[in-house]
């Protein structure tokens, strides 16, 4: 019988395919852990918009950035009763003449909200500043547009614009209030810059400009005896809002909002606001309810001609005639100081519903 005798260079292959093999399950391994490490170093999630900076489109008087989800129909009801100054006279103010406005709002696609508003003003209290431009139903339409939203390493605020048109509808038959249609109109442009402070703190500034196309005027007598008319007011009046709600549950708030003229004119300077309450918030309701100075719920015509002031002040008042002729002492008033009660306050609540299809 013949042996078999094994060929030494199959104990060299033996050992080199042992080593292939620990090399492969080596490099398999190795795949593992990159996998595994690269895993570990995916890119953090990209920082999403800020969420409910505001819970409402109003705050007390003045909108917010807010503008809710595409799809959203909102109306709003906003009562304001009358001044608490007579006291029980009129119980406060509750059985005052009181103004009322129904809205209603919708966003047709994201960012954009468009509302339509109608307002009712009662004339017995309409300032003398105004009488043709108060007094009387109000219409007005809006547009808000949210142009950033804050975001966490990109916008440190949100921004959004809004902008208002009102026409008086009041019933003049022989145009002696209205000589055109277009003196019917008046305007309104905001820019609302708001941030989130906390998950409790929002703050908000917002400077705006009022247009009315129609102010009163008065006649002067020049030197050469002609007359020219000077306006008592300007056209245009620029103001600056200052608004902050605080949460102190997860359903109700406090706020304060202040609202500045900067526009200085020849009589009837407006006065400021100051407004502070308390707000009640559900998934779909928003119900506020406070004490402001603005009586009016046009914000044109608060801003322009806001009668009522938190504060006491001197008013070196100079008031001339409205047929005041120059250097003519029987027709010009004398100007004097004149101390201004504070503390002109009234009840007002805001209900917001909204509706998301």
């Amino acid at each position: 019988m013949k042996l078999k005798i094994i060929n030494t260079k199959n104990w060299f292959a033996a050992p080199a395919l042992l080593a292939f093999c620990l090399f492969q399950l080596n490099g398999t391994l190795l795949a593992q852990d990159s996998t595994v490490v690269a895993a570990e170093t995916t890119t953090p999630a990209k920082a999403k918009p800020v969420k409910n900076t505001f819970q409402s489109v109003w705050l007390v008087d003045n909108q917010t950035v807010m503008v809710p989800v595409k799809g959203t129909l909102e109306m709003d009801i906003m009562h304001r009763f009358g001044t608490w100054n007579k006291g029980y006279e009129d119980f406060w103010g509750f059985f005052a003449p009181s103004n009322i406005r129904v809205g209603f709002n919708y966003v047709p696609v994201n960012k954009l909200n468009v509302g339509i508003g109608f307002t009712k003003t009662t004339a017995a209290i309409a300032p003398a500043s105004a009488p043709s431009s108060v007094s009387g139903p109000l219409w007005d339409g809006s547009l808000k547009y949210s142009i950033i939203t804050q975001t966490k390493g990109k916008y440190p605020v949100s921004v959004s614009y809004y902008v208002n048109a009102a026409f008086n509808t009041k019933k003049d038959p022989k145009n002696e209030t209205y000589r055109y249609t277009s003196d019917r109109l008046s305007f309104f442009h905001q820019v609302l810059i708001a941030r989130k402070v906390t998950d409790k703190l929002s703050v908000q500034i917002a400077p705006s400009l009022t247009h009315f196309n129609v102010v009163n005027g008065y006649f002067t007598k020049l030197n050469d005896s002609t007359l020219k008319i000077e306006p008592e007011m300007k056209h245009n009046h620029f103001a600056l809002a200052f608004s902050a709600r605080y949460k102190i549950t997860n359903v109700t708030s406090l706020m304060i909002n202040y609202d500045q003229p900067l526009t200085k004119h020849t009589r009837f300077n407006p006065n400021p606001s100051l407004s502070f309450g308390v707000e009640f918030n559900t998934s779909s309701h928003s119900f506020q309810l406070f004490f402001t100075n603005y009586y009016y719920l046009s914000p044109q015509i608060n801003n322009l001609f806001n009668t009522n002031n938190p504060f006491a002040y001197d008013d070196p008042s100079k008031t001339p005639h409205p047929l005041r002729m120059k250097d003519d002492p029987a027709t010009t008033e004398k100007d004097e100081s004149v101390r201004i009660k504070g503390g002109r306050f009234l009840i007002g609540f805001n209900i917001t519903r909204l509706w998301n299809y």
